[in-house]
């Protein structure tokens, strides 16, 4: 059997929920992680409500003060930056767990 390896020679995790890390062993912790999580336009105010809840069970010292929202060039979408401290994987794999589970967000990069 031939294992396919990623650009870094690294086996891609097998099994793996689309929410959970891929690649763990890139990931070193502690680690500032600025995200971006996508909504649609007409509705940044409940996308902004949405993170506000999920980030603070996940990380109840973030700053809500800090996110910064802007609307896509086209104007069909709206971003909201975050730069997260993040300390494991869990915080991770939670994260985006919550985020796929909310209704106004799109998409998290």
């Amino acid at each position: 059997m031939t294992t396919k390896l990623t650009s870094l020679n690294i086996a891609p995790t097998v099994n793996a929920k689309r929410t959970e890390i891929q690649n763990p062993e890139l990931w070193q912790f502690p680690m500032d992680y600025p995200m971006s999580i996508i909504g649609h336009e007409g509705e940044h105010d409940s996308l902004r409500h949405e993170v506000t809840l999920i980030l603070a069970e996940i990380f109840p010292d973030f700053d809500t003060a800090s996110m910064v929202v802007r609307p896509s060039k086209t104007g069909r979408f709206h971003a909201l930056r975050v730069n997260l401290h993040l300390t494991s994987a869990d915080e991770v794999n939670r994260l985006y767990t919550a985020l796929d589970k909310a209704k106004t967000v799109k998409t998290a990069v």
